[in-house]
């Protein structure tokens, strides 16, 4: 391969083009021949281009030269930063439940971006049948949140044999620790929201449809509001009594052995034998989200998947009807190709369009890498 210097010589010994100018003739004129001038050099150009890439060269060779730990072989590389750094904190204690013969801890796991500003929360409710509440699921939807500037706290709840409303006082526990310890976290109190996928759906939903009702904030921080300012629920449950509606094997919720029947009336016991979700309509719909619906409600975002064989989707229609009857914002997405807790809800498109509607509805500061999800 020719050096440098080496391209430049033999540039130099390319022979030039040589134009004639003619001035046009008219008849009988004879025509006089000028002296014949260069119209433009190829030669000049070429050497012009290669000195000035050679030059260019030299100065990033330089450059590179000046960084410390360059030694020649070495790629250099600059990155943009459009994320924060992440800081997880587990096994935060936020509600002590108290009985006769124990105390019950519940915890939380936050996620935390490294920025100044004071940034919105999103309490996150795993699903799990009301029989179990795994609060480190979910890591791609959390992780993405995160990194769009919100604090996310994953936090457990309590589950059958435990009756309603058990889960939904640990619920407005979770946001009352985080909007109590508002400073630490570095949230602003006033943007809190709730996610929530099948029963944490379910969950995301009562504390959406219940700001304001005081009779539900029990424990500790009680002088602290638990209303949230959002709410994202992902195949959840809005009626207690219709779980299986337009599914095949709906009779099965009549059973005094489903979960939803454990969560309200209880397990059998001694001289209690049980009971189905409909022997008692007002009290299943009193532990319902659809029964809370009043007009006080945050913005929603609700999404189902068509082919849900679990929950029905009918659940996430009736919610989106009642929310609009009252005239309250309201968002709802059916996934045409998704059962309930497969792999479509864990796909690019879902986690984007649940981070980009937290960003408009909670808007994290714009300097905190929060324009919106990276995805």
């Amino acid at each position: 391969m020719l050096s440098d210097a080496a391209a430049v010589f033999l540039l130099s010994r390319l022979p030039c083009r040589i134009f004639r100018s003619f001035t046009p003739s008219t008849e009988n004129t004879p025509m006089p021949i000028t002296q014949p001038r260069r119209a433009f050099s190829f030669r000049r150009l070429a050497v012009a281009a290669l000195i000035s890439a050679v030059a260019g060269s030299a100065i990033a060779a330089s450059a590179a030269d000046r960084l410390p730990g360059y030694v020649d072989g070495a790629e250099v590389i600059k990155v943009d930063v459009s994320r924060p750094q992440i800081d997880t904190i587990s096994g935060i204690i936020y509600s002590q439940i108290k009985s006769d013969r124990a105390i019950r801890q519940l915890r939380m796991t936050v996620m935390s971006p490294r920025t100044k500003e004071k940034k919105p929360a999103i309490v996150y409710f795993p699903g799990g049948g009301f029989t179990s509440a795994d609060h480190e699921k979910f890591t791609e939807m959390r992780t993405a949140l995160a990194e769009a500037g919100f604090v996310v706290a994953a936090a457990e709840y309590r589950v059958v044999p435990n009756v309603y409303p058990a889960p939904v006082v640990d619920g407005k526990s979770a946001v009352r620790y985080l909007r109590a310890h508002a400073e630490e976290y570095g949230i602003d109190p006033n943007r809190i929201g709730v996610l929530g996928d099948s029963a944490g759906g379910y969950l995301s939903q009562m504390l959406g449809t219940t700001n304001g009702e005081k009779d539900l904030d029990k424990g500790d921080w009680t002088n602290v509001s638990s209303d949230v300012q959002a709410a994202v629920t992902i195949y959840g449950i809005s009626d207690l009594l219709s779980i299986g509606e337009g599914l095949p094997d709906d009779e099965v919720h009549a059973s005094p052995a489903v979960t939803e029947a454990l969560l309200v009336h209880g397990a059998a016991f001694r001289k209690f034998p049980g009971a189905s979700i409909h022997s008692d309509p007002a009290k299943a719909r009193n532990a319902s989200p659809l029964g809370h619906v009043d007009g006080n409600e945050p913005p929603f975002l609700i999404l189902h998947g068509a082919q849900d064989r679990l929950v029905s989707p009918e659940q996430s229609r009736h919610l989106y009807e009642a929310l609009k009857a009252k005239g309250e914002p309201v968002r709802y997405v059916l996934v045409e190709n998704a059962n309930h807790g497969d792999l479509p809800w864990y796909q690019p498109e879902i986690v984007k369009l649940v981070v980009d509607w937290f960003v408009d509805t909670l808007k994290p500061a714009a300097g905190s890498a929060a324009a919106g999800s990276n995805l």
